[in-house]
C-alpha cells in the first residue's frame, strides 16, 4: 500500500493528493492502484513541497541525537519520493530509504532523486505495509504521510514504527487536517457550498474505506496519545499550509482539475444531478467555468504532522 500527498487535501503520500484522507483515492475497495495516479502523486509532491520543507525544519528542532546528525531516515509509504527528496537535502548526512509496495512508484522515485541531485542518498525498499516493516530497518527519523490511515490495526502500525526507532529520534506521521479550499462558496454555477459536501461524501467512503480494511479496529484517532502508547514522549501536532492565492499557476491548476477527476470518479454514485453537472462544468477545459480557466481559482490546505521521541 502507498500512502501519499494528496480537491481536498489531507492530502502532502507525501504526501497527493488533496482530500481529507490522502491519496489519490480511497478506492472502492481497501487496496488502490496507486501506480496509477503516479503522474498525480509527482505533481502532488511538486505543489507541497514547500510545507514539507517547513515540516523537515519543525522536526530537525525536535530530535534529541548524540551529536544532532540524522544517519538514516525512512519514508514509509513514500509514493513517489517527494518527502524522501526533501529529507535529503534538509539532512545531508542521512541515507535515506523510500518504502512503498509499487514498484512504479519507487521507479519515480528513483527518477526524481535523480533530478534533485540527491540519488546517492536516496534508495528505495519495496516493502507491502505492515508485514514489510520489519524489514526496513531502524532510523533516528521515520516519516509516514497518509499510510497508517489504510492499516486496520494504526495503533499496531505505530507501535511497530516506534520500534524501529533509535534513541533521541523522531517519529512524525501526516495524518488530518484542513480539506482543500480552491473556490469561492458560491461559484456562479450550480448550488453554494460544493466543496462542503464532497467533504461530507468523503467522510462516508472514507468510514467504509476502513471498515472494509483486512484486520480493522475501532481506534479514536487521538494522533498524539498513540504516539504515547507506542512509548515515545513529547508528542505533539502542528499543521503546515499550502496557500497558494489566484489565479492559480498551471502546475497547481492542473492538479486541481486532476484531483476533482478523480474525486469525481471515486463519488460518482454519491452526487446528486445537480453537483454531478456542476463538476462536469468545473473540469471542462473549454468551459470558462472550468477550473483550468476561472481566475478566482486558489489553493488553500493544511496537513497536520503529529511527532513524538524515542526516550534515551
Amino acid at each position: 500500500m502507498s500512502g501519499h500527498q494528496h480537491t481536498h487535501t489531507d492530502h502532502t503520500h507525501s504526501h497527493t493528493h488533496s482530500h481529507t484522507h490522502g491519496g489519490p483515492a480511497h478506492g472502492d475497495d481497501a487496496h488502490p492502484d496507486w501506480a496509477a495516479f503516479g503522474e498525480l502523486l509527482e505533481l502532488s509532491a511538486d505543489v507541497h513541497t514547500p510545507a514539507v520543507e517547513q515540516t523537515a525544519e519543525w522536526l530537525r528542532g525536535l530530535l534529541r541525537l548524540d551529536g544532532g546528525h540524522v544517519r538514516r531516515a525512512l519514508d514509509i509509504g513514500s509514493g513517489p519520493g517527494g518527502a524522501a527528496c526533501v529529507f535529503a537535502r534538509a539532512f545531508p548526512d542521512a541515507e535515506v530509504v523510500a518504502v512503498d509496495g509499487s514498484p512504479e512508484l519507487l521507479a519515480r522515485a528513483r527518477g526524481r532523486a535523480a533530478r534533485l541531485g540527491v540519488a546517492d542518498r536516496v534508495r528505495t525498499h519495496l516493502a507491502e505495509l505492515p508485514e514489510g516493516l520489519a524489514e526496513v530497518g531502524d532510523a533516528e527519523l521515520i516519516w509516514s504521510s497518509k499510510a497508517v490511515h489504510h492499516l486496520g490495526d494504526q495503533q499496531g502500525a505505530l507501535d511497530r514504527l516506534a520500534a524501529a526507532l533509535r534513541p533521541g529520534g523522531v517519529l512524525a506521521v501526516a495524518e488530518g487536517g484542513l480539506s482543500l479550499r480552491a473556490l469561492p462558496r458560491d461559484i456562479g454555477i450550480g448550488r453554494p457550498g460544493l466543496l462542503t459536501r464532497l467533504d461530507a461524501l468523503q467522510e462516508e467512503a472514507f468510514a467504509e474505506m476502513r471498515t472494509g480494511l483486512p484486520d480493522a479496529k475501532e481506534t479514536t484517532e487521538d494522533w498524539p496519545a498513540m504516539l504515547a502508547a507506542a512509548g515515545l514522549t513529547g508528542a505533539r501536532s502542528r499543521s503546515f499550509l499550502t496557500d497558494l492565492p489566484a489565479p492559480l499557476d498551471a502546475p497547481a491548476r492542473r492538479l486541481l482539475h486532476a484531483d476533482l477527476t478523480r474525486l469525481s470518479d471515486h463519488l460518482a454514485d454519491r452526487l446528486d444531478a445537480t453537483d454531478r453537472a456542476t463538476i462536469g462544468r468545473l473540469l471542462d477545459p473549454d468551459d470558462e467555468a472550468g477550473v483550468l480557466r476561472r481566475p478566482d481559482v486558489f489553493w488553500l490546505s493544511a496537513q497536520t504532522v503529529h511527532a513524538a521521541v524515542k526516550p534515551r
